[in-house]
């Protein structure tokens, strides 16, 4: 028994129409209390127009998108509500449908009921969110990719062939006398975990660079003052962030802004000069600066290029050395550079620095159109499985007993199917004997 949920499905603003949603296993019933006309009777997918009355007042004129379970996106008996976007009409629907049996929806839970009635699996639930919270073209295209399924039909040629191995050696286990069967040994376990952890492993690369053009990724801009890193800020935002002047020091904190380069978005910090000073508040701008280059994915060197390396600049140099920083020459406008990456940041002439940002972060334009797992959970569940065959194998090779190895090739399939919500739904012996004559 599903008790019927209501909600607001659009933002809560005045607008043209807003929509109300329902869906349980009374949501007819609860509707048809306030509804002009009877919609117990209808059958199918219907859309109508009526009145939504409070007794013997009309609220509003509304048009009616009907849906009979399992035919709508939560499985079950649905409604939208499509009324005039007064958020004071909307908030009279919802109150309606609340006394005569409905109550709020908590967070998510149209999308939970879709996953529990097998309408979406885990991976397209996320996509949901992701799709709204999409900041690019390049991040919206990928999680509908995932949203249409095809993120999720990546794993299922892994979850077949490790059900299919954990169900010969359970055949193997407890049906010897057959010898028909396949003889699950060791050197079948390691051939099959050498496959799977292949193709894990490219699942997790490919996962990487999605997570990158979903979640972007942290630029530090770092060098001692008055090499124009503000300049630099402003220049790939495309706004002045940044106050620019010729006095050393003016950028007393970590100045933060986001700019989409290719398709990526960078959330840019542009530190405080590094450099030893007296002043109080400039030395914490300076130990802010330090802690954020820490923290950053990607470390960018902002050196004068119309002067030569003193001691400060060498000093940075040697600090971020150990983040493998890209270095580039600024103030090519001043002074011709001759070097292998110069950019005018005053001018906006940074092109050179954008290409090796891309480079750097390693994005191919494959990416942004090939359907990968994204978030740090379905990656973190592909490494947990890879480890897990990475044991089996070495327990194969050490003449373990199948039943041992099979302990860890187990804790793979779990893993693989916590992706897509499955682990509550095992059942090994629908596996056995889906794929065995077991009982011939």
């Amino acid at each position: 028994m599903f008790e019927t949920i209501v909600a607001l499905a659009t933002a809560p603003i005045k607008s043209a129409l807003a929509i109300v949603r329902l869906s349980g296993d009374d949501c007819f019933d609860v509707v048809n209390k306030i509804c002009s006309k009877d919609i117990l009777q209808i059958k199918g997918r219907t859309v109508i127009y009526a009145s939504i009355l409070d007794g013997e007042q009309k609220i509003d004129d509304v048009v009616m998108n009907l849906y009979r379970g399992p035919k709508s996106f939560t499985g079950e008996d649905s409604i939208e509500i499509i009324c005039h976007g007064s958020p004071l009409i909307a908030k009279q629907i919802i109150e309606l449908c609340l006394q005569n049996g409905a109550r709020l929806a908590t967070n998510g839970e149209f999308s939970s009921r879709a996953f529990m009635h097998n309408k979406i699996d885990l991976v397209q639930a996320e996509a949901i969110n992701d799709v709204i919270n999409a900041t690019t073209k390049e991040a919206h295209k990928l999680n509908m990719l995932s949203l249409e399924g095809k993120t999720s039909a990546l794993i299922a040629p892994i979850k077949t062939q490790l059900a299919d191995i954990l169900s010969l050696i359970e055949v193997n286990i407890d049906y010897p006398e057959y010898e028909d069967i396949e003889v699950a040994n060791k050197e079948k376990v390691m051939m099959v975990c050498e496959t799977l952890i292949q193709q894990i492993s490219h699942l997790i690369d490919d996962g990487l660079k999605a997570q990158i053009i979903n979640e972007g990724v942290k630029v530090a801009i770092v060098g001692k003052p008055n090499v124009g890193k503000s300049s630099l800020l402003n220049a790939l935002l495309g706004e002045d962030r940044a106050i620019v002047t010729e006095i050393a020091g003016t950028t007393r904190d970590v100045v933060r802004g986001e700019a989409n380069v290719g398709g990526i978005v960078l959330h840019l910090f542009d530190t405080a000069g590094i450099r030893d000073s007296l002043d109080k508040i400039e030395s914490i701008g300076i130990e802010k600066s330090k802690k954020t280059i820490q923290e950053v994915d990607v470390v960018i060197v902002v050196l004068d290029g119309s002067k030569e390396l003193d001691e400060e600049d060498h000093k940075i140099l040697d600090y971020v050395e150990q983040f493998q920083p890209i270095i580039v020459y600024n103030k090519a406008d001043i002074k011709k550079i001759d070097k292998a990456l110069s950019i005018s940041a005053i001018n906006n002439h940074i092109e050179p620095l954008v290409d090796e940002i891309k480079r750097k972060i390693g994005i191919d334009e494959k990416a942004f159109s090939s359907p990968a797992l994204n978030n740090t959970r379905q990656i973190g569940l592909l490494k947990k499985a890879k480890e897990s065959l990475y044991k089996a194998y070495s327990d194969a090779e050490n003449n373990l007993t199948i039943d041992l190895i099979a302990t860890s090739i187990y804790d793979a399939y779990v893993a693989i199917l916590e992706i897509l919500g499955e682990a509550n739904q095992i059942d090994l012996s629908k596996e056995i004997f889906a794929r065995f004559c077991v009982g011939k």
